[in-house]
């Protein structure tokens, strides 16, 4: 290919701008290509033995090119030029056969990150498969130290380092390095009831701020013994908290339901519900894609707009959606920078520990885990399979399984009385314990 020249993992860009000169001389009116790298490994353990060995280098590559406002996309995993005009020629051609659609094409020019800020993302970890095979032995290790513990499903340790290249034809490119590292384990343990499991984990982007390896599988442990014995309870209409790593999951409905997919669709209970009260006044919802290291930070979305903080939620009142180019232009709007998703979400507190709310919920329902898929977002239902505790006179009582939790999510969202200080790090939603004023919690 004259215009495209042979490449290596340093001169993505390049190959990135070729790609769209190369585009734009073959007719395209307009062209965005993104790329992708991962390169690490993954190494598991399991009953004390090497379990797997994984070594990662995926790459990927899309070419998305308009001619008026027909779009036509395609991909490959191969960045050697021939490759790639390939891949814009078979873009072109879908374009040629694709309907126009007044609201597609790229982010406006004025959005992109031309100056975007370096967030501290990429820290590499010096250890070899051989090392990472040895702390997962010692996490599975710790995990299994209990004689109540039947069985493992394994300790593993993954380290990931991530490029994320994209330019445009508006004459934006950028990219940057990211990494990503995580030690988990997950542990059975048995007695006269039956089996129960459960697991932790930790997932940092500085290998120096991991949980160390034998406290996650100390945690994993004490976490799955304690489930033992675990009964049914009568249905019946209590305060529910939500321990943080399942209260995340309520905030992600919230997330689902002002995505712009869902809004110009009219399928989300959130439907025009912009500068209106969603949760109780005290409770404000910010994104900050800028945190230094933050596993949700990024200097751009997926269409090269610069990612910027702002409030969602103020004082309790939806302040914006969540928005790509395309669904803003569907709705009026502009995008929020969200192509891709949102980016460190995070969600003010009440001061509280998640044992002064359990103090504070008296008798209710402490739940650790949540099963199956039960919520619809268009009318707001929420009903899901649960696991968790008993809890009379602020204390755990006895664990509890088979149950279900059901309501509504605009009325769960107008409940929460309060928002644990024990905030979870580990993801793109950043909150603590969420305790709801009731909800009914099906049993026997």
């Amino acid at each position: 290919m004259s215009s495209l020249t042979q490449t290596n993992e340093n001169s993505v860009r390049a190959v990135l701008e070729q790609a769209v000169e190369y585009a734009k001389t073959q007719g395209a009116d307009a062209v965005e290509v993104a790329a992708n790298n991962d390169k690490g490994f993954s190494i598991s353990a399991r009953l004390g033995d090497v379990e797997t060995v994984e070594h990662h280098n995926q790459r990927s590559l899309g070419v998305t090119v308009y001619r008026g406002q027909a779009k036509g996309s395609a991909t490959t995993n191969d960045i050697k030029p021939a490759s790639i005009q390939k891949t814009v020629d078979a873009a072109l051609n879908i374009a040629g056969h694709t309907a126009e659609d007044k609201f597609s094409g790229l982010a406006d020019a004025e959005l992109m990150a031309y100056d975007y800020p370096q967030l501290d993302l990429d820290h590499s970890w010096g250890i070899t498969p051989e090392q990472a095979l040895e702390l997962a032995l010692q996490c599975e290790k710790s995990g299994r130290d209990d004689k109540r513990i039947v069985n493992s499903e394994g300790a593993t340790v993954n380290s990931i380092r991530t490029q994320i290249s994209y330019a445009n034809s508006h004459g934006f490119v950028g990219d940057y390095f990211g990494t990503r590292h995580s030690v988990s384990c997950a542990v059975v343990a048995g007695d006269d009831n039956g089996m129960q499991r459960d697991y932790w984990y930790s997932v940092t982007r500085d290998p120096k701020q991991l949980e160390d390896v034998e406290s996650i599988g100390r945690t994993a442990r004490e976490r799955t013994v304690r489930r033992l014995s675990g009964r049914s309870i009568k249905t019946c209409t209590v305060p529910v908290l939500f321990e943080p790593s399942v209260a995340r999951t309520i905030f992600g409905h919230f997330f689902s339901a002002i995505n712009g997919s869902a809004l110009y669709r009219e399928a989300s209970f959130l439907v025009d519900s912009l500068n209106k009260q969603i949760f109780p006044d005290w409770i404000s919802i910010h994104e900050n894609p800028h945190v230094a290291g933050g596993l949700g930070s990024a200097p751009f979305d997926n269409e090269g707009v610069r990612t910027q903080k702002r409030d969602i939620v103020n004082s309790g009142v939806l302040q914006a959606y969540v928005l790509s180019s395309y669904s803003a232009r569907k709705l009026g709007l502009q995008t929020t920078a969200n192509a891709g998703g949102i980016h460190n979400i995070q969600i003010n507190d009440s001061g509280l520990s998640q044992q002064e709310l359990m103090k504070n919920m008296g008798t209710g329902v402490l739940i650790t885990e949540l099963i199956g898929h039960g919520v619809n977002t268009v009318t707001g239902d929420y009903s899901r399979g649960a696991a968790g505790f008993w809890i009379e006179n602020g204390e755990i009582q006895y664990p509890v399984e088979e149950i279900t939790v059901a309501g509504n999510l605009a009325d769960m969202f107008m409940n929460i009385s309060a928002i644990g200080n024990d905030i979870d790090l580990h993801g793109n939603i950043q909150c603590g314990s969420i305790l709801i004023d009731h909800l009914t919690v099906a049993g026997s």
